[in-house]
């Protein structure tokens, strides 16, 4: 018996067709639900000081806050173009994780 033998097959030609289909499902809806950095730096630039992006992001509390005080008279639009980027990979990992929960897929945290 060789080490080859041995070791497990790991990866996604480990898994069988029915499990494929449902990892690929889910990641088709993943997808179909994360946001894309560009698009929040876009509407940051056009309707920043209203809180679009944030509208975007699905930061609804702060988004009003911002529209209302016109972006904290411009202090929160200047200061949110720091932390865009941030936000919108947290946004993307919570997305990820509740599509994959659905899904009954469990990730590996170390991998993403």
């Amino acid at each position: 018996m060789s080490l080859s033998d041995a070791t497990p097959v790991r990866g996604p030609a480990a898994l069988p067709a029915w499990e494929k289909l449902r990892v690929l499902s889910a990641e088709a809806e993943y997808d179909s639900v994360k946001k894309d950095p560009r698009v929040a730096y876009g509407l940051w630039c056009v309707v920043g000081i209203l809180g679009g992006h944030r509208f975007y992001l699905g930061d609804t509390a702060r988004s009003l806050a911002m529209l209302f005080t016109l972006g904290g008279l411009g202090v929160w639009t200047l200061l949110d173009v720091f932390f865009i980027g941030r936000r919108v990979r947290a946004v993307n990992r919570s997305r990820r994780a509740a599509v994959m929960a659905r899904h009954g897929i469990l990730e590996d945290p170390a991998a993403g």
